[in-house]
C-alpha cells in the first residue's frame, strides 16, 4: 500500500495544495491495481477518474496506436478526457503490474476550479502548458548553440576540418568577424573537396556554401523545420542585426525530441550493467537544456532529473543483489543531500546511507559492504561522484542497524555540538530510495517529534542555518567570489540556494513536517504556521527566482560546451534580472534575520 499522503505532498501539482485541502484529497482518492497489459481506458470510453501512478508503468497511445508517453511513478494521466467532456481520447495501458491512485472526476474538477496552479498544470490549452509541450513554438534562442565554431574565408581546408574534428561538430561558419559569408559542413567536405581531389590547403571559400539561409534568434523552431524541409538543409546559422550569434542543426532538433526523463528511466530500468547506465545518465545535460528551454519551473526540472538518479540507484541495487545474492536481512537505501530533497541539477555528487534490520549481525556486514561499494561505484561511474565528505553507505558509520540510527539521532538532538548540527542537517533530508521502506517510517516520526520538543537543539540548528549568507554587496551590488578560478562570480549554490534550504529545514523541524523537498517544506510551513504567510510567500518567490537563475546558468553553459557549475557571472544577466535577483537575496537576508532574532521560536 502506498503512503498516499506522502506521495501527494511530494508530487506536482498536489504538493502546491494547502495542507487541509491535500488531507481532504487523501480521504477522497481510491486505489486500483492494474495488471500488466490491462487497458485502463481507450478512446470513446467514459472516463471517471484522474490517475496518479504510485508504482509501475503506463503507456499512453493515440487512436492509431502510436506511443505518446511512457509514464512512471509520480506521473498523472487522464486529465485530457476529464477536461474534454469525460470521454477518453487516448489509450492508457499498464505495461507492467501497477498501483494507481484514482482521483474521482468530481474531486478533480473541484481541484482545477479552486486552485489555479492545478488548472495551469493540467490544462493543455494554457499558453505556458502548450509551450512546454510543443517544440515548434519555442524560439531559436531557446535551443541554439551560442558562439558556434567560425573561421575566416581564407582558412585552409585541412585547418577547418581539424577544428571541426577537435570539438566534434559537423559544420563551421565562414565569417569575417561576426559577418556570415558561408557555411562548411562535413557533407561539403566529402562532396566538394574529397570527391574532387582538392589539395588540403584549398581555401574554404572555394567549397563553402555561400550566403546560407539564416534566421534571427526570435524565430520559431517551426520556421527552422519548414526551411530545412523546403530547402533540404541541415544547419541553420542564427544571426541578429547582421552578427552571428548561434547555430541550430537537425541533430540538435532530433536530440531534443529524443530525450525525455521517462525514456531515460525506461532504458535505465533494463540496463545490463553500470557501463550501460553511465551512457544513459550521460544524456542528462541534454535533458536539462530541453527542460529549461521548454520553460518548465525549476522544481519540475530538478524533480525529473532526480527521478533519473533514483532509477539509477534502484537499478544498481537490483544488479548488486543479482551479483551478490539476496540480502541476508531487510535493508533500506536512502539518499540525502540534493537527491534526498529531489533538487538535483546538472552538478551532483552522491550522499547516501543504509539502514539495516536490527536482526543483522556482524557476519552480514560483508554483504552490505559489497552492496554499498557496488552501488556507490556505479553511481560514480554514471557521474554522481563520490561524496568528498564520505557521506556514503560505503562508510561503515552510515551503514548501521535501525537501533544505531535511533541512537545517532538521539545523540545529535540531546548534544547539539557543531558536528552534530552538521550531521543532523544532512540526515534530516533523508528519503528512501530502495529496499524496505518500513525501516524509516517510525524513525522519521520519532526524530521529528524529539527535535521539535528540544528548544536548545532547534536554537542550535537555527544558528547553524544562518552560516550561509546571501551575496549582498554595497550600493546594490553583489558580493562575488574574490579570487581563484571563479573570481567575480556568484556562488548560486552555497550563497543562493543553500540558505533557503537551511531555512526550509528549520521550519520543517519546528512543525514536525514530513516533506523533504525545500519548496514543499516552505508551502507546508505556511500551512502549519511555522512561518508567516507573507514571509513564506516572499521566501518561496525568492527561492524560485534564485533556483531558476541557477538552472538557466547551467543550461547556458551546457549549450556552449562548458561543463555546468554553480558559479554565475552577474555580467551574464540583464539589469532587470540583476535587480530581481538582488531583491530575492534581500528577502533571504530578511528571513534569516527573523529566524535569528526569534531565538529558535516560531517565525510568525
Amino acid at each position: 500500500m502506498p503512503d498516499i499522503a506522502t506521495l501527494l505532498s511530494e508530487t506536482p501539482p498536489y504538493d502546491t495544495l494547502p495542507e487541509d485541502d491535500r488531507a481532504q484529497l487523501v480521504n477522497s482518492v481510491g486505489l486500483h491495481s492494474a495488471v500488466a497489459a490491462e487497458v485502463i481506458f481507450s478512446p470513446g470510453m467514459p472516463q471517471c477518474a484522474l490517475y496518479l501512478i504510485a508504482a509501475g508503468r503506463v503507456d499512453i497511445t493515440d487512436a492509431s496506436g502510436a506511443l505518446l508517453s511512457i509514464l512512471g511513478p509520480g506521473n498523472s494521466f487522464g486529465e485530457r478526457g476529464l477536461m474534454q467532456g469525460g470521454t477518453a481520447s487516448t489509450t492508457a495501458t499498464a505495461s507492467e503490474d501497477s498501483t494507481l491512485i484514482t482521483i474521482p472526476a468530481g474531486v478533480f474538477h473541484n481541484l482545477v476550479k479552486d486552485h489555479p496552479g492545478v488548472l495551469k498544470f493540467f490544462d493543455h490549452t494554457h499558453p505556458a502548458s502548450a509551450r512546454r509541450q510543443n517544440l515548434t513554438t519555442m524560439t531559436l534562442r531557446d535551443l541554439m548553440t551560442p558562439a558556434p565554431l567560425a573561421c575566416p574565408p581564407d582558412t585552409p581546408l585541412v585547418e577547418a576540418a581539424r577544428a571541426m574534428r577537435n570539438i566534434h561538430v559537423s559544420c563551421i561558419i565562414v565569417a569575417d568577424g561576426k559577418t556570415v559569408h558561408g557555411i562548411l559542413t562535413t557533407g561539403d567536405i566529402a562532396s566538394r573537396a574529397v570527391a574532387e581531389g582538392l589539395p588540403p590547403d584549398t581555401p574554404i571559400r572555394r567549397i563553402m556554401t555561400t550566403d546560407p539561409v539564416t534566421l534571427p534568434p526570435t524565430a520559431l523552431v517551426a520556421d527552422v523545420l519548414h526551411t530545412m524541409v523546403e530547402q533540404g538543409i541541415t544547419h541553420m546559422p542564427v544571426v541578429q542585426a547582421g552578427a552571428l550569434v548561434g547555430i541550430l542543426t537537425q541533430t540538435d532538433l532530433m536530440r531534443f525530441q529524443a530525450t525525455s526523463s521517462a525514456g531515460l528511466i525506461r532504458d535505465i530500468a533494463t540496463a545490463p550493467d553500470s557501463a550501460a547506465i553511465a551512457g544513459i545518465v550521460g544524456k542528462i545535460p541534454d535533458l536539462l537544456v530541453q527542460l529549461v528551454a521548454a520553460q518548465n519551473p525549476h522544481h519540475v526540472v530538478t524533480r525529473l532529473i532526480t527521478d533519473i538518479c533514483d532509477a539509477t540507484t534502484r537499478r544498481l541495487l537490483a544488479l548488486a543483489e543479482k551479483t551478490l545474492g539476496p540480502p541476508p536481512v531487510p535493508y533500506l537505501w536512502l539518499a540525502c543531500g540534493s537527491q534526498g530533497r529531489q533538487e538535483q541539477t546538472g552538478v551532483s555528487d552522491q550522499d547516501n546511507c543504509l539502514i539495516l534490520s536490527d536482526d543483522t549481525t556482524a557476519e552480514h556486514d560483508a554483504y552490505f559492504a559489497g552492496l554499498a561499494k557496488f552501488v556507490s561505484d556505479g553511481l560514480d561511474k554514471a557521474g554522481y561522484f563520490h561524496c568528498p565528505g564520505d557521506m556514503m553507505a560505503t562508510n561503515p558509520q552510515w551503514r548501521q542497524p535501525l537501533k544505531v540510527w535511533r541512537d545517532y539521532f538521539r545523540g545529535w538532538i540531546t548534544t547539539p555540538g557543531p558536528r552534530a548540527q552538521m550531521l543532523a542537517s544532512v540526515m534530516f533530508d533523508l528519503r528512501p530510495i530502495g529496499g524496505n521502506g518500513g525501516l524509516f517510517e517510525d524513525l522519521q516520526a520519532e526524530t521529528l517529534n524529539a527535535a521539535a520538543s528540544n528548544s536548545i537543539f532547534v536554537a542550535h540548528m537555527t544558528s547553524n542555518s544562518l552560516k550561509h549568507q546571501p551575496p549582498l554587496g554595497l550600493f546594490r551590488g553583489f558580493a562575488t567570489v574574490r579570487g581563484g578560478e571563479h573570481k567575480n562570480t556568484i556562488d548560486m549554490k552555497h550563497n543562493g540556494v543553500v540558505p533557503v534550504v537551511d531555512l526550509g529545514r528549520i521550519y520543517a523541524l519546528k512543525g514536525q513536517l514530513t516533506p523533504v523537498n525545500t519548496r514543499a517544506r516552505l508551502l507546508a510551513a505556511m500551512d502549519a504556521g511555522t512561518v508567516s504567510s507573507s514571509g513564506g510567500r516572499d521566501l518561496r518567490d525568492a527561492y524560485d527566482i534564485i533556483a531558476q537563475a541557477r538552472l538557466d546558468h547551467q543550461a547556458r553553459q551546457i549549450k556552449s560546451g562548458t561543463p555546468p557549475d554553480n558559479f554565475m557571472p552577474p555580467a551574464d544577466l540583464s539589469d532587470f534580472e540583476r535587480n530581481h535577483l538582488r531583491d530575492a537575496f534581500v528577502v533571504i537576508k530578511t528571513m534569516q534575520s527573523a529566524a535569528g532574532s526569534s531565538g529558535g521560536g516560531y517565525l510568525n
